[in-house]
C-alpha cells in the first residue's frame, strides 16, 4: 500500500531519473528536444494569450457585481427578441 512517504520518495526518484537521463543525452538530441519543447510552449503561450480577455472578463465577473449591470445594458442595446433572451438566461 502506498503511504505519503513512499509517494514522495517515488516522485523524487522519477525526477532524479529524468534529470539523469537528460544529462546522458547527446547534445544534438537535446537541441532537438528543446526545439520541440519551445514549439509546444509557444503554442500554449499563444493559447493563453488568446484566452486572456475571457479570463479577465471572468475574473471581473467574479469580483465586481457591476459587470452584471454592464452585461444587462449591452443586452438592452442589442434589442434582442424575448425568445433569444430566454435562451441565454434573461427570460422575462
Amino acid at each position: 500500500m502506498n503511504t505519503p512517504d513512499s509517494l514522495k520518495k517515488e516522485s523524487k526518484n522519477l525526477t532524479n531519473l529524468i534529470s539523469k537521463n537528460w544529462k546522458e543525452l547527446d547534445e544534438s538530441l537535446k537541441s532537438k528536444l528543446k526545439k520541440i519543447w519551445s514549439v509546444l510552449t509557444y503554442k500554449w503561450q499563444l493559447q493563453i494569450l488568446f484566452n486572456l480577455p475571457f479570463l479577465l472578463w471572468w475574473a471581473l465577473d467574479q469580483s465586481y457585481p457591476k459587470v452584471h449591470d454592464f452585461d444587462a445594458k449591452i443586452l438592452n442595446y442589442l434589442n434582442l427578441p424575448s425568445w433569444a433572451l430566454s435562451f441565454i438566461g434573461f427570460g422575462q
